[in-house]
């Protein structure tokens, strides 16, 4: 089996002055790092999204946005980020302010090779990067830049111990992205556990969760570890967490407060080492608001949110998605089958929602049923049913839009053309044409 290649670590270096600016750059490359360098702090902003760093270098003092406002721009947007700030001497009491607002340190300029370099090893070992490789990822299938948006804040947040607040519709792949924060993390050698709260009684889930003494209840004969100790170490992932019943919210909330679990039946507490995850596919704050979920626990829970985004909203996936579901059948079978271009183009357009679990069902039922190796488009037809044709044709969303807003600049103007058609920058008569293209009559918007 071929072992994981290790990527570069990702540096951003942010700097007005060129020459400093290349020395650093110049420096950080001959020790392998991957290097981005920027002049200033809405330049960083930018890159961050796309060059997604590990680790950000940023001069104190800039104009437009300086290093202070860089660095809580960066903590509001990517918790868990490292930023070192470069300082001159006359600054430094301002750097050890930002050190003490999340700074990861600051370098003094000159900045000294040496100390740089054993800086940002600090740092990289910090956030989690260190040690770990794409492997952390694998299970999630993309190429889709609103979900590498995602892993990259769930890798920033691995190397911390900070909660996480997964949500997202049902089948987005939640427990997959639990387990890559599990394996990015300095845990990553310890248990990850998951239990889903919605799945058991209330008193059944108490006892899994916290465990139970002897003699508890009626027919515990023995001890039983809760989750809490054996994940010991480890992440504990607790699924569906709206459904938890109110009871045991008081109990988990003392749990994350003290860090002490005291089993069912039990006068002794146990302290506990677990790092705690969460995931729903429900609003928690509706349930807040009436009464459902109790607030102290959704902050103790919600330090870091990361919204899955539903299928529909990363089509560009489903491609990849589904040749990666066929190469797996192909591996557990012997059997290797294909989907015909047009069956391709159909899964791609179809909705989803199910999402990734839904579309993963129809690509194992579709491979059971087919009788041939190319999986035809009728196929897939006969799966999805009323699903199919979701996604219209670009000419079809470009009337729709038009129509949209040809309806939309009558409503503003009571159905008077000769105004509509000024706004919309064109003369009376195209205006007319493009009316009647679409089958809008002003007087219908006349008194409106």
């Amino acid at each position: 089996m071929n072992q994981p290649v290790k990527r570069k670590a990702r540096i951003l270096v942010v700097d007005d002055d060129p020459g400093l600016l290349r020395l650093l750059t110049i420096r950080l490359r001959a020790e392998n790092y991957d290097v981005e360098a920027v002049e200033n702090g809405v330049q960083a902003l930018g890159s961050v999204s796309r060059f997604r760093p590990d680790l950000v270098i940023s001069d104190l003092r800039m104009d437009q946005l300086d290093g202070i406002g860089l660095l809580k721009e960066l903590q509001n947007r990517w918790p868990g980020l490292k930023v070192i700030l470069l300082t001159a001497h006359g600054t430094i009491p301002d750097a050890v302010q930002a050190t003490q607002m999340g700074a990861f340190g600051f370098l003094t300029k000159p900045v000294e090779k040496q100390e740089l370099l054993d800086q940002v090893q600090k740092a990289l070992k910090i956030s989690g990067f260190a040690d770990t490789d794409q492997d952390w990822r694998a299970d999630l299938i993309t190429r889709s830049p609103l979900m590498e948006e995602k892993l990259a804040q769930a890798h920033m947040v691995a190397g911390t111990d900070a909660r996480v607040l997964i949500t997202g519709e049902s089948g987005t792949g939640k427990e997959l992205l639990a387990r890559a924060i599990h394996k990015a993390s300095p845990r990553r050698n310890r248990p990850f556990v998951a239990i889903n709260c919605s799945a058991m009684a209330e008193n059944a889930l108490e006892s899994e969760l916290f465990g139970h003494a002897k003699g508890a209840f009626p027919g515990a004969t023995g001890e039983h570890r809760g989750l809490f100790q054996t994940a010991e170490g480890g992440t504990l992932l607790l699924d569906e967490v709206g459904d938890m019943p109110m009871r045991l919210q008081v109990t988990l909330m003392r749990v994350l407060q003290d860090n002490l679990v005291r089993p069912v039946g039990s006068t002794e507490a146990i302290a506990t080492n677990v790092r705690v995850l969460s995931s729903t596919h429900v609003d928690l704050l509706q349930l807040l608001a009436s009464g459902q979920f109790r607030e102290d626990l959704y902050y103790r829970l919600n330090v870091v949110h990361i919204e899955m985004p539903a299928l529909n909203r990363r089509r560009e996936d489903i491609p990849l998605l589904v040749a990666h579901f066929l190469a797996a059948i192909a591996q557990e079978s012997g059997s290797r089958k294909i989907y015909a271009p047009e069956a391709v183009e159909l899964l791609a357009t179809s909705d989803w929602p199910g999402n990734v679990r839904q579309l993963q069902n129809v690509v194992r039922q579709n491979v059971a049923l087919s009788q041939t190796s190319i999986i035809p488009v009728e196929s897939v037809q006969q799966t999805i049913g009323g699903a199919q044709g979701k996604l219209p044709s670009f000419d079809e969303a470009r009337d729709e839009f038009t129509r949209s807003y040809l309806s939309q600049i009558l409503q503003i103007t009571g159905g008077n053309v000769s105004q509509a058609a000024r706004l919309a920058k064109r003369n009376r008569t195209d205006f007319y044409k493009l009316l009647g293209r679409h089958l809008l009559v002003p007087d219908d918007f006349k008194g409106r």
